[in-house]
Order: structure tokens, then C-alpha cells, then sequence
């Protein structure tokens, strides 16, 4: 099923602001190496999460499934003084390939990249987080969301992508719609779905 009409979609990325040249690049050499583009996070919701950063000023973020960086990197630019990017990514090649562009770009030194389960690593990180970006395995998402709740600052904001699995929520298929009824029904919690993409998440606490 398609959210959006496609020429909707085509509009959209061609009247946003593009990608950075090392983006484009990221991009390009990521579906030659590693394939799976449709993990990569693009163009459009590279700027929106790199608007939030901008909007939000987050001091510490989170990311919870890194692929090949194009996600970490967008937010990284717009990091204020001072603000640091945790990002998680479990597969040791595409942690590799994503550190390669981290080293090439001036925002990357911002950046750890932790290679790991993401809940192991979460449970080391002490302190709380201003921003948490989750775009990982979709049957852990209630797992991450569970984990770092607790763990948001005052004004803190959880960001989750692939929330309307291609349409397919809408007929109640799991685990996306698992995570949004779980996120739906939790009185600690406020959430909006946004059509981005894929679908994209905003949720604070209550």
C-alpha cells in the first residue's frame, strides 16, 4: 500500500533542501556496499530529524539503529555547542561503513558509535536523554520505547521510524501496530504519527 501518492513523494524530495555532498554520497556507496536502501533514512526525513535537532537543541541523543550513518550524520549538523550523538548499531559491517563516513565529515567527531545490542548499551550509558532517534528492529521497538522512557529529560522527545510499516498497520499487522497501540495506550505518554516517509513518531512524556 502506498501512504502517499508517489509523485506526492518525488515532489516532496525535490522541493526539500538536498542532501549534503557527503550524504549523497553515504547514499550512493551504501546501496553499491550494502544494499537495503530502504533502510536508509533519505533526503526528506534526514532534514526533518536534522530540524528537530535544530528546533530542540538537544544536548544528548540517542540513536538506536545507526545502518550506514546517513541518520546520525544529519542530526550531527545540527547539534548545538556541546551536544553528542550516542548512536547503537548492532551489525559490525554497516558499523564500520558508517564510521568510514563519521571520520570524512567535520560533525562526525560528535558521534560514538557503540556496536552492540542497543539494550545492552542503553543499560551502560548513564544520565538522561534530550533527543532518542529508534530505527532499529521493529520487534524491539517496545523494548527501546520501554527502555529509555524513563530515561528522557525534562523536555525530552522520542522519535521512531517505519511506524506505519507500509500501510500495513492499518489492517493491525505486528509489531508496528503493536508499538502504536502499546505507545497509544500508555498514560505516561503523548504520541503523534506523522506520514513522513514511512511513518515518524514524536512522543513525550505525559
Amino acid at each position: 500500500m502506498e501512504i502517499i501518492d508517489s509523485r506526492v513523494e518525488d515532489y516532496v524530495e525535490r522541493l526539500s533542501s538536498p542532501h549534503e555532498p557527503l550524504l549523497a554520497e553515504l547514499s550512493e556507496e551504501t546501496a553499491q556496499e550494502l544494499g537495503s536502501t530502504g533502510m536508509l533514512t533519505g533526503p526528506v526525513a534526514g532534514r526533518f530529524l536534522e530540524l528537530l535537532v535544530w528546533l530542540g537543541q538537544p544536548k544528548r541523543v540517542l540513536e538506536i539503529g545507526t545502518f550506514s550513518g546517513h541518520s546520525a550524520l544529519a542530526m550531527a549538523a545540527a547539534l548545538p555547542d556541546g551536544g553528542h550523538i550516542d548512536a547503537c548499531e548492532i551489525d559490525a559491517d554497516r558499523a564500520a561503513f558508517a564510521q568510514r563516513y563519521f571520520d570524512r565529515s567535520p560533525h562526525g567527531s560528535k558521534i560514538t558509535l557503540h556496536v552492540g545490542p542497543a539494550i545492552e548499551t542503553i543499560g551502560r550509558l548513564d544520565g538522561a536523554f534530550d533527543l532518542v532517534f529508534i530505527d532499529a528492529d521493529k520487534p524491539g521497538y517496545i523494548g527501546y520505547y520501554e527502555a529509555v522512557l524513563p530515561r528522557l529529560s525534562e523536555r525530552g522527545l522520542i522519535v521512531v521510524d517505519n511506524t506505519l510499516a507500509s500501510g500495513q498497520v492499518v489492517d493491525g499487522s505486528p509489531p508496528a501496530a503493536e508499538f502504536n497501540e502499546h505507545v497509544a495506550n500508555d498514560a505516561r505518554s503523548v504520541q503523534v504519527i506523522l506520514t513522513v516517509r514511512d511513518g515518524i513518531s514524536l512522543i513525550r512524556r505525559a
